[in-house]
């Protein structure tokens, strides 16, 4: 088949090269200037299956209401609130219920695990060489840390996932360079996870996806979409149709906005993430893999010469608008863990201040698989998951259109789902 992808972050790429890997012909459209510039840019690269649950949880709610008040909260909301924003809040709280959060907390999971063995599929055969380290930990800094981390810790037992629950001592071993002086109550250290760096790996895979024949097309905006002739899209300032057999979206937030005109309303929207991303200055000072502040629910990653710390969750405002207080709970959680390991200079010259959307549908789980509209396929909606999900949604997304069984339970993960609970 003649396919055009829309979109050029991880999913994209990923679904381009699972495309063409069947023998289809491939063109990308990406309005940005190069390969995973969005949400795929800078984030915390942690592949972690057994942590991927769903944001919609019982007592996610009143959670949110107290860090309101919270200097370093990890949940903000900003200012104005959108129409769309504030319906997506009401789904998201009506998926709080526990059937509905157990429901999509497994099939997230089935995902993630399917997700992690095609990433290492890809990575081996493929032989792609970029910065990865092994293992995850998750930093308690008090005896109410660990509380809260327990009903965690059954559901990975549950899924049979390895980790081991370490005293202070314990995770000094796993990460010497751990401050002696920040209180810490203990550690969960997941052996079997891993950090990964996103955007390298994406640009990676495009270019294995052009070795196949996959053509992209950069500063190329799609401004709509018309599947009921021969999947056909039109270009911005472009009058002419480009035809195809089909059309498989991947465009994030912006995948809202062609589908609305087709009648698909389709809850996404822009939940925004932060990170830092600076040298490090002294490798022994500086985290060996990856790990989680489960109190402020930041990521600080060793990705080869360089730590990110990523974090916050922040709905509403205004994409261009950094917060400070996001920024600076970022930077004390760095210098409360490792003091010292980045090169970070009082006018902040070096580092990398960024603000992403994530693309979030209110339940959790991602939409893969056919939209219901002829030749209209989708692959869209990962949230803060989409480079953990990303190579096993697109491996879904190529058996379905190929007309296979994908190997993988998708139950839950069609766009019914969003109807049937509308």
């Amino acid at each position: 088949m003649k396919v055009a992808v829309i979109g050029a972050g991880i999913i994209g790429v990923t679904t381009a090269y699972e495309l063409a890997a069947d023998g289809h012909e491939v063109t990308v459209f990406e309005r940005r200037g190069a390969a995973a510039e969005e949400t795929s840019f800078a984030n915390a690269g942690v592949v972690a299956p057994g942590y991927v649950t769903p944001w919609a949880a019982p007592g996610m709610p009143g959670k949110v209401m107290r860090y309101l008040f919270s200097q370093h909260a990890p949940v903000k909301l900003g200012w104005p609130l959108s129409g769309a924003e504030l319906a997506w809040m009401w789904k998201w709280w009506r998926a709080c219920k526990l059937e509905t959060y157990l429901a999509n907390r497994s099939r997230l999971q089935r995902l993630a695990f399917y997700s992690r063995a095609r990433l290492h599929h890809l990575t081996d055969g493929l032989q792609l060489d970029y910065d990865r380290s092994p293992g995850y930990m998750v930093l308690l800094r008090s005896g109410r840390d660990r509380q809260m981390v327990e009903p965690g810790l059954q559901v990975l037992r549950d899924a049979g996932v390895s980790f081991h629950e370490l005293d202070a001592d314990g995770a000094r071993l796993v990460e010497p360079a751990l401050n002696a002086d920040t209180p810490m109550a203990g550690a969960i250290h997941l052996p079997h996870d891993e950090v990964g760096n996103c955007r390298q790996f994406a640009l990676l895979l495009k270019r294995e996806a052009e070795a196949l024949g996959v053509k992209f097309a950069f500063n190329t905006t799609v401004a709509r979409v018309d599947p009921s002739h021969n999947a056909t899209l039109f270009i911005a300032n472009d009058a002419n149709p480009r035809a195809f057999d089909a059309l498989v979206l991947c465009a994030g937030v912006a995948s809202a906005a062609l589908l609305r005109p087709l009648g698909v309303k389709l809850p996404v929207v822009a939940v925004h993430g932060y990170s830092i991303s600076a040298p490090i200055r002294e490798p022994l000072n500086a985290p060996r893999s990856a790990l989680m502040d489960e109190r402020y629910k930041v990521a600080i990653s060793r990705l080869g010469n360089r730590v990110r710390v990523a974090g916050s969750a922040e709905i509403g405002g205004t994409a261009g608008t950094k917060r400070a207080a996001s920024i600076q709970t970022l930077y004390k959680v760095l210098h409360d863990w490792f003091p010292g390991a980045a090169q970070i200079s009082n006018t902040g010259a070096g580092v990398q201040e960024w603000k992403g959307a994530r693309p979030m549908l209110p339940d959790g789980p991602p939409v893969l698989g056919a939209s219901g509209l002829p030749g209209l396929w989708l692959n869209l909606g990962h949230g803060s998951s989409g480079w953990a999900l990303s190579c096993g949604s697109a491996r879904v997304v190529a058996d379905q259109m190929a007309g296979r069984t994908p190997e993988v339970d998708t139950e839950g993960l069609g766009v019914e789902r969003l109807f049937r609970s509308a």
